[in-house]
Order: structure tokens, then sequence, then C-alpha cells
């Protein structure tokens, strides 16, 4: 037998201290990340009186593997969509935090005499509030359901998404060793750049190519695929500049807007579970009891910055959001730790180089201290309200009431000009940003294979022919986007005053477009200016009038918009989202309301037709849902069956009066159940029987007597099963299965 390979061993260990402290935190109800950090330590040279890991080389690669599986099922539970449903409360409330937080934070470390980089991760890894700790803390408060739970998982979901964002801030200030205002603003253009790139690309394509090879996934092939696409997008993300744990959250995002996105995370979730744990044990790891000792007064000051800081930056944040005092200081007293985000940006740090040993051990002790007090301090919000605004002159409590009901939203409909505006913008933004990728990927890729294989003019032809072609699509959509919409003819007709702005929108995509083209030929032909505008003026309009660029620009425009709410029109399907008609009917009084067909009820098995909804009720009937299949505007001969769930329109004096009837038409149990109850009888057949002589079907037995014949034993004693055209014989017993009352008859005759 071969010696067993280091790294081995170091998992049999890890996993095994994991295992114990993860039963005993489960059986204490603590969280357990810090189980696993108990576990870490456990295994750490730092704790003599067990096994130490040998290799702890190869087990901070695997925490590493750990970070890219935590961030990228974080982006798999993620949708960029949900940063319009969080709202501007949540919005505001998470940048006051954050940046009130790395302020705070970067003030503390610097008053400990520490360098700027460890004052300012301190400042990052405090600023993150643990989104799995206060979910289960509300969950076991009983708190789950409160309106300020709802705001607080709202700050937590974009504190998670600026959390990444912050870490390649964190990395490009690293790496450059500056704080200087210009490089940092062109990190974050590159970032938005690669984000939306990716975000795009990812969502046309990857829908796509699982669609098309969705009768090849099984459990397994779709766990490798997904993978696949994780680690091929970690290692994109690191060869453009960015951190793996960005490219892991991306891929995790694009594959969040797929049909398969809960079928992913529930494959993928045992792998983070595992990749996790060992990245938490590695945390663990690095606990070193000397350091804390030493450290004492940093953790105490920390931990005291930590619970007050966020309380007060929180409850400030949400205050500015217009929420009520009350509610603000549940958000704020809620958030009042660090967790899973703070070690990742920790070990970033320690990854790059750039922070002190010290920092990682005082973040965990922080850490842990934090979360224990987390239960405690969502408890003190209550007391610490009444104690606050008795203590709050009547002027101010006045200003907040007053500012909380100016900003309470409105149904009002943004104006035309805006609509018009936006949808201009977001083209030219998504359409403007994948016409830069193609211009790259040109000139850096395609240009020198042409030049090496087609070498003199011919090549830079070619060159600029593939692509003009290729970026031909996108241009065009920059140029027509709402040009002929109902918004653009509503504008143009209200006031002759919105008719220059409107042609000098259009004016602007012209020239973006005429842009790109001139900027592609300048680059490869040394020809007059107004030679390679004419061109261009040439290759707009061949893009204008071209039917393949306009079915080009439509099919991916439409591709994209199908792809990007594929989940949502699954929802809608089922019936786990309201349709989205179901706003504008509520301004017009009338309104989409769903109801449930009772298994008791006596409209199960009637047609439509029969039951006449319309003329009886006044509402109309829109779609059926039963299981999964939707029947859309169904015809008079379709029934209603049980459990089927229905979307009906009316006013709601109508839907009012519809739901009263369904709940009224309930079938009641009878009184006399004896009579209902099922009963197995043997009928004899005597030669004065009515049934001697007769087959199953003309005896009556079902049809009259609405009993079944299960058996017929003949006078031999034998058995038979019924058969429809045997005739009953004089000794024959027949075997019958009916309600009591109807055996009772039928055993009379």
């Amino acid at each position: 037998m071969g010696e067993l390979a280091p790294l081995i061993a170091d998992l049999a260990l890890i996993l095994i201290c994991a295992g114990v402290m993860t039963l005993i935190f489960k059986r204490l109800g603590q969280p357990l990340v810090l189980g696993y950090i108990v576990a870490g330590f456990i295994a750490s040279p730092h704790f003599a009186l067990t096994p130490s890991v040998i290799d702890t080389a190869s087990i901070h690669v695997w925490s590493d593997i750990g970070v890219i599986f935590l961030l990228f099922a974080l982006g798999l539970e993620f949708s960029f969509k949900k940063i319009v449903k969080v709202g501007g409360p949540a919005i505001i409330a998470a940048l006051t935090i954050i940046f009130g937080m790395i302020f705070l934070g970067f003030t503390v470390g610097s008053a400990f005499g520490w360098s700027k980089m460890d004052a300012l991760f301190l400042g990052g890894m405090i600023s993150m509030s643990s989104t799995t700790i206060i979910y289960k803390a509300f969950e076991d408060l009983g708190l789950a359901k409160k309106k300020f739970a709802g705001l607080v998982m709202s700050i937590l979901i974009l504190e998670d998404i600026l959390a990444v964002v912050l870490m390649v801030v964190l990395s490009t200030i690293s790496v450059s060793s500056t704080f200087e205002g210009g490089a940092l603003v062109g990190s974050i253009f590159k970032l938005i750049f690669y984000l939306v790139l990716w975000l795009v690309m990812g969502i046309y394509l990857i829908p796509l190519i699982l669609r098309k090879t969705k009768k090849l996934l099984s459990d397994e092939t779709l766990l490798v695929v997904s993978l696949g696409l994780c680690f091929m997008m970690v290692v994109i993300a690191a060869k453009t500049g960015f951190s793996a744990a960005f490219g892991a959250f991306i891929m995790g995002s694009i594959l969040a807007e797929t049909l398969e996105a809960e079928h992913i995370e529930r494959l993928v979730k045992p792998v983070k579970d595992l990749f996790g744990a060992i990245f938490f044990v590695s945390v663990g790891m690095m606990v070193d009891p000397a350091l804390i000792g030493k450290y004492w007064l940093p953790i105490l000051v920390i931990t005291l910055t930590v619970i007050i800081g966020q309380a007060t930056f929180a409850t400030l944040g949400v205050l500015l959001s217009g929420q009520r005092l009350r509610t603000a200081l549940q958000c704020g007293f809620s958030l009042t730790q660090i967790g899973e985000f703070a070690f990742i940006i920790a070990s970033l740090g320690v990854a790059l180089g750039v922070t002190g040993d010290f920092l990682y051990p005082i973040v965990v002790a922080v850490s842990v201290i934090t979360i224990f007090l987390t239960p405690y301090m969502i408890r003190l919000a209550e007391p610490a309200y009444n104690v606050i605004y008795k203590a709050l002159p009547q002027k101010a409590k006045d200003f907040m009431d007053g500012y909380a009901e100016a900003a309470e939203p409105t149904a009002e409909k943004d104006s035309a000009w805006k609509q018009y505006l936006g949808g201009i913008a977001k083209s030219i933004a998504l359409n403007g940003i994948v016409s830069v990728a193609i211009c790259l990927l040109g000139f850096s890729l395609l240009y020198p294979f042409a030049m090496k294989w087609i070498p003199g003019v011919w090549g830079r032809v070619v060159t600029a022919a593939v692509i003009l072609a290729v970026l031909s699509p996108f241009l065009r959509a920059i140029i027509v986007k709402d040009n002929r919409s109902q918004r653009f003819h509503e504008l143009w007709a209200k006031d002759r005053a919105n008719r220059a702005p409107l042609v000098a929108c259009v004016v602007l995509r012209y020239v973006i477009a005429i842009g790109f083209i001139i900027y592609v030929l300048a680059r490869l032909f040394h020809i007059s200016v107004l030679l390679i505008f004419v061109i261009a003026m040439v290759v707009v309009g061949i893009m204008l009038f071209n039917r393949w660029t306009k079915r080009s620009s439509r099919r991916i425009e439409e591709t994209f918009m199908t792809n990007l709410r594929s989940r949502e029109m699954r929802a809608e399907y089922l019936g786990e989202k309201r349709p989205e008609y179901a706003a504008d009917l509520m301004d017009k009084d009338i309104h989409l309301a769903d109801f449930d067909i009772p298994q008791e009820s006596e409209w199960v098995g009637r047609e439509l037709r029969q039951l006449n909804l319309s003329q009886n009720y006044g509402i109309h009937l829109v779609s059926i849902l039963r299981g999964s299949k939707r029947i859309n505007i169904p015809d008079a001969h379709e029934r209603l069956y049980p459990h089927d769930h229905i979307q009906v329109v009316g006013s709601d004096t109508s839907v009012e009066a519809f739901g009263a009837a369904l709940a009224a038409v309930q079938s009641d149990i009878p009184e006399n159940l004896q009579d209902q109850e099922m009963i197995l009888r043997r009928l004899p057949i005597g030669e004065n029987s009515p049934f001697v002589g007769k087959n199953l079907k003309e005896s009556g037995i079902r049809a009259l007597w609405h009993c079944l014949v299960v058996g017929v034993e003949k006078a031999d004693g034998t058995l038979h099963q019924p058969n429809p055209a045997a005739v009953f014989e004089d000794g024959d017993t027949v075997w019958i299965v009916g309600a009591h009352k109807d055996i009772d008859a039928i055993m009379t005759i």
C-alpha cells in the first residue's frame, strides 16, 4: 500500500471536524458558519490537542474553489431584475450603509495606525451584513412576514450585489496601490462594460444552448455543463483583470434567467455546501488565539463600531428613504453583524498580499461576537423605539411623519418622454456595448488572421466587410428603436415643441451608428475623410433597407427579450405571477382576480355555457389553469374541474359577488353518512329472482341500483370475474359493492 497523500488526510480531518461541529451547533441552534470556523480552529496548528492540517497550501486552493461556488450559488439566487423590484427605499438604505461603514471602518483602522490597505479592507469587511444569519433569525423569531423584514431582505440583496462590485474595486486599488480617482473611475467603467457585455451575450446564447440540448440534459450532464460554464467565466474574468469570484457570480446571474435555474440551483447546492464548508473551515484555521489576545482592544472597538455604526447608518438610510421611525429602527437593529462576505473580502486581501496577518482573525472574532448578538439586537429594536420616540421633540416627530407621508409612492405613471428616452437609452447602451465588443474582437482576432492569409488591401476589405456585416443588426437597432412607436407619434402629435427634440434624438442615433462605421473604415483604410463619410452613409442606407439586416436585428432582439423574460412568462403561464395587463386594468376600475374551484363545488363538471358566469355575475373568465396546462379564453363547452385555478376579470363589485357565489355552491356533507357508506354483500340468485337468465347489462344492477358486480360465485363454490355476456343462473351468488342504501334496496327485491 502506498502512503496516503497529505491532501486526502487533511480533507479527512477537516470534514470529520466539520461534521462533528455541524451536529453540535445544529443541536445548540446556532449558525453552522460558526461551527465550521470552530472546526477550522480545531484542525489548525493553533490547537495542540488534535492532529493538524499538513498541506495548508492545498487547503487554501480548495477554499478558493469554495468562494467560487459560493458566488456562483449567490448569482443563481439573484436576478438583475430584482434591483428594479426592491425599489428606492432599499437602494437608498444600502448605499447609505455601505458608504457610511466603509468610511467608519477606514477611520477606525487609521486610528489604530494600520496601513491604508488594511483600513480600507476593514471598511469593506464591516459594511456587509449577513443574509444567512438575518434570514435564520427572522425565521426563529417569527418575523419573516413583517414589513420591515421584507425591506431588510431587499437591502441585503443590494448589499450582496454591491459586495461583488466592491471586491472588484478593492482588487483594482490593491493592484495599482493607489487611490487615484481617474484610475478608479476607469476601472468602474471597465467593470460596467464587461458586466453588460457578458450579461447580454450570456442571456442571448446560453438559454438557446440549453433549449437545443434539453433532451440530452440529465441531472449529471446539466451539473457538468453548468459548472463548466461557471469555470469558463471564471477564466474569462481572470484574463480580463477581474477576480474569479466575480466571474462565478456573473455566470450564476446569467443562468438565473434560464428556465433551468431552479434545477441547476438544486444540483449545485450539495457541491456548494461541500466547498463552502471547506472555505469556512479555512477561515477558522486563520484564527490565532495569540493574535486575538494581542489585539483584544481593536476587536472590542470594531465590534462596537459594527453594532453602533450599522444600527445608525441603516436607520438613517431607511429614514431618508421615507420610512417611519419604527421601521427604520427595526431595520437598523437587524443589520448589526458581519458575515460571509467579510470572510471573502478578507481572503481576497490575503490572496493579494495587501493586508496584514492580524486582520483576518480580528474580523473572524468580530463576526462571531456580532452573529451571537443578532437575535438580541433584533428584540432590542422595539424598546429602543419607545425610548427614542418619547425623547424626541414634537417638531421632530411631525417632520418625520410628514417626510414619510410625502415619500409614499403614488400611482402616477411615467411620462411619455421618460418612457421614450428610457427605451432609447437602453437600446443605445446595450447595442453600443455589443458593437464595441465586435470592433475589439474584429481588430484583435480577425484582422491579424485576414492579413496573414489575404495580405494587402483585400485583407482589409474582407476585415471591414465582416466587421460591418456583424455590426449591422446592432447599429440598425440603435437607429430605428422607437422611431415608429406609439410613444413617438403621441409626442409628435401632442405638442409642436416636442418635434425638435424628437428629431434631435433620431439624428443623434444616426450619428452614433455612422461613428462606428467611420471608426472601422478609418482604422483599415488611409483615404480621405469625405470618402469615408460617403461610404458610411451608403452602409447606413444598406443597413436600413436590407431585408437580411432587418430580419436579423428583429430576431436578435426578440430572442434576447424572450430569454430575458422566460422565467416570468413561465410563471405567468402557470399562474404563479399575475399578467402585466392586470396593472393596466386597475386604472379602469376593473381588475384581475384569482379563484380556486373547490373539489366539493356543485359547479364541478358543468360546462361554462350552463354556468353563464358573465350574465349571472358580470365577470369574464380569462384563463383556466389545470396543473401545468393553461386554457386561455375557454369556450362555452369547457368544463370546470376540482382544483382548477381560474382567472376572471370584472369590477370590484362583480368579482366580490362571484367570489361569494363560488363559496356558497359547496356540496354539503349528508347528515346520514350511513346511507353513503360503501359495503360488500352477497346477493343470492334464486329461481324466482328477477336476474335469472339475464346478463350483466340486462340485469340493471349498475344502471338502476347503482351497484357494482365484483364477482360471481357458482353453485360449486368457485368465484369468477364478472363476464358481461354471461347470464345469471339459479344457484349463483353475486358479490356486489355499493352504497348502504342501494345495497339495502337491491337485497329486498
